[in-house]
């Protein structure tokens, strides 16, 4: 710790009479490995306050009843080189950018004593705490022990009628780690109204009257945001609990991204008694959509935004060490101008796929990779392939092989290496040439999302030089933008997910190969 002021913002170092401290309140303890044998902290109101600089008038001025980190050093009468250690791993120099402005540095306002033991205190500087408990928090996430707690002691006040549900929303709940899901009431859901239908579950739009729960920094407390707009999954043939379902609310739930759509809970059709995933209501629909009515300000610069998204989302995905698994534009979602992952209900453990022999193979088939179609395990690279045909969507906004027939002779085709067309004049080389490295036949040169990122991060820095020859190579592109082409998707080319097994079991693919 350094006693000079080199900024009007740095704190001054001062001795601070006992007399100041009100509202002591025990934190914690902690056992050290020195003549301190341990500590304990205490959160406590410095009267006076500290020093700061007012620059309006140019004088320092005290910040009164100022909350405070009292660290009693216990035997530390007798031992002032090691008060003064401790005191060294500390800092006054707040610069100009304040106490937040490095987040691995521990501040000190001054020493005090105990006028009783006459073991000497360190005066810390006090981050965000919980008004319940007193522990550290996180200024944006709140007290989740507290919420915790609270939410054990409502476990008595609700069910959803079924064990298996409770236990895993209880279960759920009780992880800091995932993110909070309830069981959430049919009657809580008004204005609903059908908005898609995929291949295996109906979803609606709907305010959901109470809504779900925020931490309020300001106010340091969880309230509900009522009358949220929200989308209800309706999944088909769900009246008995399946573990399909359960992966997907586990799926939606391990991940913690802005880039995955957020899962609020779980309710149920009190009519058809189909179960329910309450989620976040992406205004502006799939991607597929959302392409179709934003198209002509779909320009080079906004499209390497939004892959951006995407592979920031399926990157947060690989790193749990999970794979999507039916990745493709319809389970692309679009709120304002971003991208978000949805469809969690295939989503699995790498390991687990692998030790699994896959009897179903489930998807859109242009965006399935082709060893998936032989059979073979799905990977992290069959979603890489995935990506590479959203690639694809980006560049030209159609669908691969919109005009083909989604039967077994394209399965044997894109098993044989066959590929969407493109126009090599027409889009940016370095586009294409890690689009052609996404969709590669061999999974094994395909690159992982760490690579996918940095390459697109180069392509959307590229902007900001002007002699960049990747900048040019998207400018160059930019000139051949032409309104989506209106070709004639054919009536057999299906891109809602599906059983894709009778395309793939009557024959032998390796013959083709």
């Amino acid at each position: 710790m350094h006693s000079q002021i080199n900024y009007a913002e740095d704190i001054v170092f001062e001795w601070i009479p006992y007399i100041q401290f009100d509202n002591i309140k025990e934190i914690t303890k902690i056992e050290k490995n020195s003549s301190i044998t341990f500590t304990t902290e205490y959160l406590a109101i410095w009267k006076d306050g500290p020093l700061y600089y007012e620059s309006a008038n140019q004088k320092f001025k005290r910040q009164l009843d100022q909350n405070v980190i009292l660290k009693y050093l216990y035997n530390s009468q007798n031992i002032i080189d090691e008060v003064l250690n401790e005191v060294k791993e500390y800092t006054i120099e707040r610069g100009r950018k304040g106490l937040f402005s490095d987040k691995t540095k521990k501040f000190i306002y001054g020493i005090s004593q105990h006028p009783n033991t006459k073991d000497y205190i360190m005066v810390l500087h006090c981050k965000i705490y919980c008004k319940k408990c007193y522990k550290n928090i996180n200024i944006y996430e709140g007290c989740k022990l507290c919420l915790i707690d609270s939410l054990k002691e409502n476990f008595i006040n609700w069910t959803s009628g079924n064990k298996i549900i409770d236990n895993i929303i209880q279960e759920m709940q009780l992880k800091t780690s995932d993110k909070l899901i309830e069981w959430i009431p049919y009657n809580q859901f008004i204005n609903i109204k059908k908005i898609g239908k995929g291949g295996f579950s109906t979803v609606y739009s709907a305010i959901w009257k109470d809504g779900p729960l925020y931490y309020d920094s300001i106010k340091q407390k969880f309230i509900r945001v009522s009358y949220e707009n929200v989308a209800l999954k309706c999944l088909d043939n769900s009246q008995n609990i399946t573990y399909e379902f359960l992966k997907e609310i586990k799926g939606y739930s391990i991940i913690k991204q802005n880039n995955i759509i957020k899962i609020y809970g779980i309710s149920q059709n009190p009519d058809t008694k189909n179960y329910i995933i309450v989620l976040q209501h992406a205004e502006g629909g799939n991607f597929s959509n959302w392409v179709n009515m934003n198209y002509k300000d779909f320009n080079w610069k906004n499209k390497i935004k939004v892959l951006g998204d995407i592979i920031e989302g399926l990157k947060e995905i690989h790193e749990k060490q999970m794979v999507h698994r039916d990745f493709h534009t319809g389970n692309i979602l679009f709120n304002k101008a971003s991208a978000y992952i949805s469809d969690m209900g295939l989503c699995g453990k790498v390991e687990k796929i692998d030790k699994i022999s896959e009897t179903k193979i489930y998807g859109v088939m242009p965006y399935v990779a082709p060893e998936v179609l032989r059979k073979k395990p799905y990977t992290q690279a069959a979603d890489i392939y995935s990506f590479g045909m959203i690639m694809y969507f980006v560049a030209t906004g159609k669908q691969p092989f919109a005009n083909h027939e989604h039967n077994h002779i394209l399965v044997l085709n894109i098993c044989g290496g066959i590929r969407p067309e493109i126009n090599e004049l027409e889009l940016p080389k370095c586009y294409i040439n890690l689009m052609k490295r996404c969709w590669d036949s061999n999974p094994d040169n395909r690159p992982n999302t760490i690579e996918i990122k940095e390459e697109i991060k180069l392509f959307y820095n590229s902007y900001k030089n002007d002699d960049d020859k990747i900048k040019k190579q998207f400018e160059e592109a930019e000139k051949f933008k032409k309104e989506i082409a209106l070709t004639i998707t054919h009536p057999q080319a299906i891109y809602t997910s599906q059983l894709l097994n009778p395309f793939t079991e009557d024959f032998s693919i390796t013959e083709w190969l």
